[in-house]
């Protein structure tokens, strides 16, 4: 067995051993997780609710997303909405005051400092008991807030509660929208099975929900290198605070369009995620901070390196076979008769590799379904779900390669438009 087999193999069993565990934690607790959770007609009592809206040349869809938020299905006396202007140079300001006059709407404007600096001011002026942040570019659906509060008052000892996000309008969109649509489906299966064991280590900007005393506790958010929602859930995680998932709530978020867009967006959530994970390492493989620490990093790392070689793989499969059909044609040429491909069971390819990586791709179209079923969509496959492949195999090696050397050499990827 030569280096690239073993390494290949310590690689497939490490990603093996992931989707198992997945899989196994669902089945342990099916009838739990599988559970059919419908929307919440009404709550024995409706805290304050303080929604933050930090903005930043959102022009074109800021009205939008502050609508979404004044349809919530919820008392508007317990809305307490505020809009943070950070310094923007277009006209996000003007639609801004545009809900001025609305009572329970309140407009503040600041020079520009970063995302994290608006939400900041949002936690400072807030009065509700919970506070909720939602991306400038993010629409909640009508029963969100609902549900999650609903949660919260059956789970005493959740401090956040993090939505199920889903791209918006994909099917308008290019390829590139449903390869991520299928990404965001998939996602809602793994973060529902990491919040059964209590290993959430993100909590998405879309409609993130925590309760008012953890920013009194642990303090507000951070830059933490552009991932200031990392940052904070390892922050919960450390601190033990219990953060959980409630896949009812469902928040419609804006992807980026183009190769370009989605390259420079992901290049900083890998970046910030070794960052963060890097600030964080004391809480790898130390049993006080449960399945963050023995499982949610250690595998997020290994996922990051196993992408990078199967990456590797491919162009060295790929290269040799080129190399040898080239060298066969320059010595014999080009046989001019032309001979369709044959298919026989003889020849399938039974090495372990193979079966492995079946498996796995397998397992991801499995997980696709599940995360469907959780969220009480239609559970099944579309031919769309294809592109996700197609982005994890031919683009997503790109932004993690430049994000580990950018982690290296200490390069900050800043915020940018990631839309277009």
């Amino acid at each position: 067995m030569g280096l690239k087999e073993l390494i290949f193999y310590i690689f497939g069993f490490l990603s093996l051993y992931i989707q198992v565990f997945f899989f196994v934690t669902f089945f342990e607790s099916k009838k739990k997780l599988e559970k059919k959770v419908k929307n919440i007609v009404s709550l024995p009592y409706y805290p304050k609710v303080t929604i933050i809206i930090p903005c930043y040349n959102e022009q074109d869809t800021i009205s939008d997303t502050v609508q979404s938020v004044l349809n919530l299905n919820y008392p508007k006396n317990k809305l307490d909405i505020i809009l943070v202007n950070d310094g923007s140079t277009d006209n996000t300001l003007a639609k801004l005051k545009e809900f001025e006059g609305l009572k329970n709407v309140r407009v503040f404007d600041k020079e520009n400092g970063g995302k994290h600096t608006a939400i900041n001011l949002g936690i400072e002026k807030a009065k509700g008991e919970f506070i909720a942040g939602l991306d400038s570019d993010s629409f909640v659906d009508e029963m969100a807030l609902k549900n999650i509060i609903d949660r919260f008052i059956k789970n005493k000892d959740a401090m956040a509660m993090t939505p199920s996000m889903l791209v918006h309008k994909p099917e308008s969109k290019g390829w590139l929208a449903k390869a991520q649509n299928a990404e965001y489906d998939m996602g809602i299966f793994h973060k529902k099975i990491l919040c059964s064991i209590n290993a959430i280590h993100v909590t998405p900007g879309p409609f993130s929900v925590f309760r008012k005393e953890v920013f009194d506790k642990i303090g507000n958010f951070k830059k933490a290198h552009n991932t200031e929602d990392q940052e904070i859930a390892l922050r919960m995680q450390e601190n033990g605070m219990k953060i959980m998932h409630c896949e009812n709530a469902i928040v419609y978020t804006k992807t980026p369009t183009g190769i370009k867009s989605l390259y420079k967006q992901r290049k900083r959530w890998i970046y910030g995620f070794l960052k963060n994970a890097s600030d964080y390492k004391h809480m790898l493989f130390d049993k006080k901070y449960g399945e963050v620490g023995f499982f949610t990093i250690p595998s997020g790392l290994m996922s990051v390196l196993s992408v990078l070689f199967l990456w590797s793989i491919f162009l060295y499969s790929a290269y040799n076979l080129l190399q040898k059909n080239f060298s066969k044609i320059s010595v014999v040429g080009v046989d001019p008769k032309v001979v369709l491909p044959t298919f026989d069971w003889f020849f399938v390819n039974t090495n372990p590799i193979a079966f492995l990586m079946v498996f796995i791709y397998v397992s991801i179209f499995i997980s696709l379904i599940i995360g469907r079923k959780i969220s009480n969509r239609k559970a099944s496959l579309k031919f769309s779900d294809l592109y996700l492949f197609i982005m994890y195999s031919f683009i997503a090696p790109l932004w993690i390669l430049k994000s580990i050397y950018n982690f290296f050499i200490n390069k900050e990827s800043s915020w940018v438009s990631e839309r277009k």
